[in-house]
């Protein structure tokens, strides 16, 4: 008897384990997401901050042009940030896969991913200046380099942004190929298959989970990017997240920054139970 209440009351402890994530999820999202929520639906105050009248004045502006190229702009080079890091990420994290120096190669991945951020940008920064030692070569090789920077556009941008979110695409792609039977490839090859055609009709359908996390994990970090923009940016890499801390610091209209901020968290809510459903399908199988 002593025996089966000890055991009720261990099995009743475990709902417990789960409080403290309850607990973080409600204070670190759940709150600041109810706030931004019920600013974006306040009307803005004379000096900053808001009124406690309702509005969708904040939504009504989504819609202006002027935003909408915005966020298109940011749309295209989200997409083309993470088509370039897939098309890096992908046989980078099959080369350690199959090489013997695997621990060595993820060590190279992993220091720059826990360097600070600001630091890696700011070496960025400096490469590409106009006294940079990217120009100098350039000058070097013939090319006029007179008032030449490669900083602060749409270039500068896309290549910094690559550079920064590629180990996230990495990781998840060598766990998915880590994890795949090469000997199915041996199989298809003895069947008569070709390399390219055993590589994307057994391969690539094995790692699909990992390519699609590594897509979700990129193209959200891009979406919502602000420093790199910012830092290394010019008038024509201008995007949502540099357009949201604007609204908050200089034209202090905080439900149109918060109207925005809640546009972004729905499109990577979007993306998160798109991988909890295709993970779901993998644990049924």
């Amino acid at each position: 008897m002593k025996l089966q209440e000890s055991h009720g009351r261990k099995k009743n402890l475990g709902g417990a384990y789960a409080y403290p994530m309850g607990a973080w999820l409600l204070i670190f999202f759940l709150a600041p997401m109810a706030v931004i929520i019920c600013y974006s639906f306040l009307q803005k105050a004379l000096y900053g901050g808001v009124e406690p009248i309702f509005s969708l004045q904040a939504y009504a502006r989504l819609f202006d042009k002027a935003y909408g190229l915005i966020a298109l702009r940011t749309f295209l080079l989200s997409v083309l940030i993470t088509v370039i890091v897939m098309i890096l990420a992908i046989p980078t994290a099959y080369a350690i896969v199959k090489s013997r120096h695997q621990t060595l190669l993820l060590a190279l991945v992993l220091i720059p991913f826990l360097t600070n951020s600001l630091l890696r940008i700011f070496a960025w920064m400096s490469l590409l200046g106009s006294d940079g030692i990217i120009v100098y070569l350039l000058s070097l090789l013939g090319v006029p380099s007179d008032h030449l920077s490669l900083l602060y556009n749409s270039f500068a941008v896309v290549l910094v942004s690559v550079y920064m979110f590629l180990p996230y695409a990495i990781l998840p792609v060598f766990a998915s190929i880590d994890r795949f039977d090469f000997a199915l490839l041996e199989a298809a090859r003895d069947l008569g298959a070709s390399r390219a055609t055993a590589t994307r009709k057994v391969l690539f359908p094995s790692i699909k989970g990992g390519i699609e996390t590594s897509v979700v994990f990129t193209f959200i970090s891009a979406f919502g990017n602000y420093t790199v923009p910012l830092l290394v940016g010019g008038k024509d890499s201008y995007l949502l997240g540099n357009l949201i801390a604007d609204q908050v610091t200089k034209t202090r209209n905080w439900p149109l920054a918060a109207a925005f901020s809640l546009l972004i968290a729905l499109i990577s809510t979007v993306g998160v139970l798109y991988l909890l459903k295709d993970d779901g399908k993998e644990g049924k199988r």
